[in-house]
């Protein structure tokens, strides 16, 4: 666990948020440019970002790529904050952008990229609403009786 304050949190949170989106306009604009590879990189990087973002709320700072997806399971999935499918998403988005960065044989279609595209969006909204909360939370936290 991070020890940081809930103000640098929140600070922290923003800016990989922003990186997330950064990364999915990224991924929009090479697949438009025929670069689904690219386009497919970009979408998982999107989303790494965005759970990145959600998990130093709770002061989880992973470094590596199966550790974002292990403590988002543990803590947001297991929990029942999140969907399980947001899960899978990411997983898949993993495994892809893995074929296309290792893989040496490996054949991108159009198709593909949009499919890694579309699971980057939804998941950048449902970690974007679960991030949200999670900062209302903070800023007011609930009293106790």
């Amino acid at each position: 666990m991070v020890e940081l304050s809930a103000e640098e949190k929140i600070a922290l949170s923003d800016i990989r948020a922003e990186k997330g989106k950064d990364m999915l306009s990224d991924a929009s604009d090479t697949l438009k440019s025929g670069l689904f590879k690219t386009s497919i990189n970009r979408s998982y990087y999107a989303a790494l970002h965005s759970a990145r973002s959600l998990l130093i709320l709770k002061g989880i700072d992973p470094v590596q790529h199966e550790g974002v997806k292990t403590m988002l399971s543990l803590h947001f999935i297991k929990t029942k904050l999140l969907p399980e499918n947001i899960i899978k998403d990411f997983k898949n988005l993993l495994s892809l952008r893995t074929d296309v960065d290792y893989g040496d044989f490996e054949s991108i279609d159009k198709k593909e990229a949009e499919g890694a595209l579309k699971k980057a969006v939804k998941f950048l909204k449902v970690i974007e609403h679960e991030r949200k909360r999670l900062i209302r939370e903070m800023n007011f936290p609930a009293k106790k009786a």
